[in-house]
């Protein structure tokens, strides 16, 4: 009768609808979203597939960590400094060009000043009244010491011939302030002449003219125009950014290795400063490295690749690099041997350390980890 079903047919369309179900889940590929955020799945290989597969038992290790960033290079905040006009007045000559080799002292450029004519008077004036100063004084020595002379008028001179030193004395400084040195002052100090109103703008320090900031013609205030920048090249500055994670690996004195597209070979340098302040916008942490530049391959506001080396040993688990995947979410996982067959697993990574990372966790000691056909397997689950 239609509606109606025998009992044992009812039986057996149970038991086969049980069957089929059964069947369709065994045949189901394993979803992702459904298992661990550790650990997805189990991916099986015949035999001709395992032979594919390279395994690495991890065990801990004794190494170095190094931190790997980015820098940028600039001038040696102890070997260069920008030129400040000493002296107001036009720029009448610019004497050196930007890369030019200079001495500490030489000229840089020539400036019409009547602040130059000024300070040169006033010098040779109070040169002459010291001068007058001591012959008088010297003479009433004498006179005082033979009783020609009152104590009170040697007082006096002596007096005249300390105020008079004293003029001197600041007339010369005004002179070195301006730049000149001591073969210009002597000439002076002589009654050579000198250029009329004309001084100059002389480097501070040894070094290449790495920048020309005036032109001829320009009005210079004293104290206030920069007109070149002088640096030694010889070394530079890397400045690099290191995260918080990495800051503990990082400490004065350490090896820094330096790679740049500019260079075939890595130049190492050495951490001077790890500031103790921390960017507000990036939140990284500003390391300096001394890094020679003799051959000039690293330039000013150059970006580097840094490698930081650390001085202290550690100890942990190590994976060759080629061993770590990245998911959709750029998140990394490596595949490890578990019962019948290879299991992904996400993991967290420390630094690098030559062709291996550190693993901070995610894999236990005595774990093999899978360190050649990882893209393989990853392929085959997705199958």
């Amino acid at each position: 009768m239609i509606g109606k079903t025998a009992p044992g047919a009812t039986l057996l369309l149970t038991a086969a609808m049980a069957a089929c179900g059964g069947g369709s889940r065994q045949n189901t590929p394993v979803d992702s979203t459904t298992t661990s955020a550790a650990q997805v799945g189990t991916v099986e290989l015949d035999t001709a597939q395992r032979s594919r597969i390279h395994v690495e038992k991890i065990a801990p290790e004794t190494y170095r960590a190094s931190v790997t960033t980015t820098g940028t290079v600039a001038f040696n905040g102890d070997h260069s400094t920008q030129v400040i006009a000493p002296i107001s007045g036009p720029i009448s000559r610019i004497l050196v060009a930007p890369g030019a080799q200079v001495k500490r002292g030489q000229p840089l450029a020539t400036v019409s000043s009547p602040d130059f004519a000024e300070a040169v008077a006033s010098y040779r004036k109070a040169e002459g009244a010291w001068r007058n100063a001591s012959r008088i004084a010297t003479l009433d020595e004498q006179l005082f010491a033979n009783d020609a002379l009152a104590r009170s008028d040697l007082d006096q001179a002596r007096t005249d011939l300390a105020a008079a030193k004293a003029d001197r004395d600041a007339s010369l400084s005004q002179l070195q302030t301006l730049g000149l040195d001591d073969a210009a002052i002597d000439g002076i100090r002589e009654g050579k002449s000198v250029p009329a109103g004309e001084g100059a703008v002389r480097a501070p320090i040894a070094g290449t003219v790495v920048e020309k900031l005036v032109t001829p013609g320009q009005l210079l205030q004293a104290g206030a125009t920069p007109c070149f920048t002088i640096a030694d090249l010889s070394t530079v500055w890397v400045m690099a950014n290191v995260f918080g994670s990495d800051l503990a690996a990082v400490r004065r004195g350490e090896t820094a290795l330096i790679t740049t597209d500019a260079a075939a070979d890595t130049l190492r340098g050495r951490v001077d400063y790890v500031a103790d302040l921390v960017d507000p916008a990036t939140k990284a942490t500003a390391v300096r490295v001394v890094v020679p530049n003799t051959d000039r391959l690293l330039r000013r506001d150059m970006l580097v690749r840094v490698t930081i080396q650390s001085l202290t040993p550690s100890r942990g688990l190590l994976v060759p690099v080629a061993a770590v995947l990245r998911d959709d979410e750029n998140l990394p996982f490596v595949y490890v041997a578990a019962p019948g067959g290879f299991a992904r697993r996400r993991i967290t990574l420390g630094g690098r350390v030559g062709d291996r990372y550190e693993i901070a966790s995610g894999i236990t000691a005595g774990e093999s980890v899978v360190t050649d056909g990882a893209l393989f397997l990853e392929g085959a689950s997705t199958q």
